[in-house]
């Protein structure tokens, strides 16, 4: 690995109430142990989240420039077009605020029938008309194939690639739950459906430049795939399925003139 996106939220590496103090004791373990720190993902909704302004803060006092936010989400029986034009005026005071900083929040694209963002459309109109660097995309293929698995993620790539200032990467296949239904079962990359192959050249093609993203939350990792602060799967057969992953990743990118 080249670098860490280290979770400043509820449940992270750093709580959000004791960002001031302990971000610069962990950018500085980072540091120190040869990796980078471009990017934290953080609890931020929107301008108003608690401690949010201490995260930017923090950020800035150790260099980090970029954040991923999110968290919008549909109430399923109200107007869609009602809803976003509430959430308007949230990304625009976010921006704002960002902009004082000097920083930019990356919206995450989810997968799922309440989730803002997993349409792409709507994370665009929301988008659309403020600074670029101060509220843009994390584009997650992964998810954007769970929603648009024929040619949908290609549409929703081409539209906010331009506005992305993250990429994300995970692969899944589709699988049956415990009650039949249907549901992407995340799994190792190149084991699932994405098409990295025709995504990667596309991604080149737009001239993005940002922290490329390795998600891993198989179920083949235990509790390291759920957010546990302890791992369930013994080092040594934790650590060569990660590697996996990454050497994985280094060829499709290498493959596609990205390496």
């Amino acid at each position: 690995y080249d670098a860490l996106d280290l979770t400043v939220r509820p449940k992270g590496h750093v709580l959000p109430e004791r960002v001031t103090g302990d971000l610069p004791i962990a950018a500085e373990a980072i540091r120190k142990a040869g990796l980078e720190l471009p990017m934290i993902t953080s609890h931020i909704v929107d301008a108003k989240t608690p401690h949010a302004e201490d995260v930017l803060k923090a950020m800035v006092s150790v260099g980090v420039k970029r954040y991923r936010w999110g968290g919008f989400r549909y109430d399923l029986a109200r107007s869609i077009p009602a809803q976003l034009a509430e959430f308007k005026p949230r990304v625009k005071d976010l921006a704002a605020m960002n902009k004082q900083y000097g920083v930019c929040a990356m919206y995450h694209t989810h997968s799922g029938p309440r989730e803002v963002g997993a349409s792409f459309w709507d994370l665009y109109m929301l988008l659309d008309g403020n600074d670029r660097n101060a509220v843009a995309a994390n584009f997650d293929i992964g998810h954007a194939t769970v929603e648009g698995g024929h040619g949908g993620w290609m549409h929703s790539a081409n539209l906010l690639l331009p506005h992305a200032r993250g990429v994300a990467f995970k692969d899944f296949r589709w699988v049956q739950d415990k009650t039949g239904n249907w549901v992407p079962g995340w799994c190792p990359m190149g084991d699932g459906m994405v098409n990295f192959r025709q995504f990667l050249p596309m991604l080149k093609a737009s001239g993005f430049a940002g922290p490329l993203q390795l998600h891993m939350e198989y179920h083949e990792l235990g509790a390291a795939a759920e957010g546990g602060t302890t791992s369930s799967v013994p080092r040594d057969k934790l650590l060569p399925m990660m590697r996996q992953d990454v050497v994985r990743f280094r060829a499709l990118l290498s493959a596609a003139g990205l390496g």
